[in-house]
């Protein structure tokens, strides 16, 4: 492991981000900036492959990511998988989180089959009760070096509730519905250094640059 952090020190400061979202990019750059790296994403590098997410956990999707783009790029590349796992929802959508609802990415056609998912669920239930089921957001990071063939992996996990009262205009991807005991408040309305404090993937980000360090 030493020598892995050792290579991808020695790189010079530049990590490409493998993602499109801006809101996961934004999230990492303020992560990575303050330790001198220089934080790109692929839309900085359109010829870079499209990468085939079948892997069966967050963390093979991760490293499959980080792995094909590193080599392509010859660059370091930072790489996350995530996603939400519902209890109601026996763990869905899991690794299919970004394209539950068939189009990669939709957020809102995504967030509105949750919310079938979950009322067709709770048909009959008495209750007035905004939160539908406990839930929680897992990431998991992978940083490769092709120069190296070497990576460093982390995961990370924050656990909430699933509310019907959706809230917040920041964040992305299922944040607007993602409830936080611990705020009061939907993961949407949080700011960024709240979000990264106990977020998912913050929890994973400061696992990765512990590991880096």
């Amino acid at each position: 492991m030493n020598g892995a952090a050792d290579g991808l020190n020695e790189k010079r400061g530049i990590v490409v981000v493998a993602t499109r979202n801006m809101g996961k990019v934004r999230e990492f750059r303020h992560a990575l900036e303050p330790l001198g790296k220089e934080v790109r994403s692929l839309h900085e590098y359109p010829e870079a492959p499209e990468v085939e997410e079948d892997g069966s956990t967050f963390a093979e999707n991760a490293f499959k990511k980080a792995k094909e783009i590193g080599d392509f790029l010859k660059l370091p590349v930072l790489a996350d998988d995530s996603g939400l796992c519902v209890e109601l929802l026996n763990g869905e959508p899991g690794i299919y989180s970004a394209r539950y609802a068939g189009e990669h990415g939709n957020d809102a056609a995504n967030n509105a089959k949750l919310m079938d998912e979950l009322m067709r669920l709770r048909q009959g239930d008495d209750t007035e009760q905004p939160l539908l089921s406990p839930a929680r957001f897992v990431c998991a990071l992978v940083l490769y070096d092709p120069a190296t063939g070497r990576s460093l992996e982390a995961e990370g996990e924050v656990e909430g509730w699933i509310t019907s009262e959706t809230a917040g205009a920041g964040g992305f991807g299922y944040d607007p519905l993602f409830f936080v005991p611990q705020y009061e408040r939907t993961m949407a309305e949080l700011n960024v250094e709240e979000k990264q404090r106990i977020s998912h993937r913050g929890e994973a980000l400061k696992r990765l640059l512990d590991k880096l360090n």
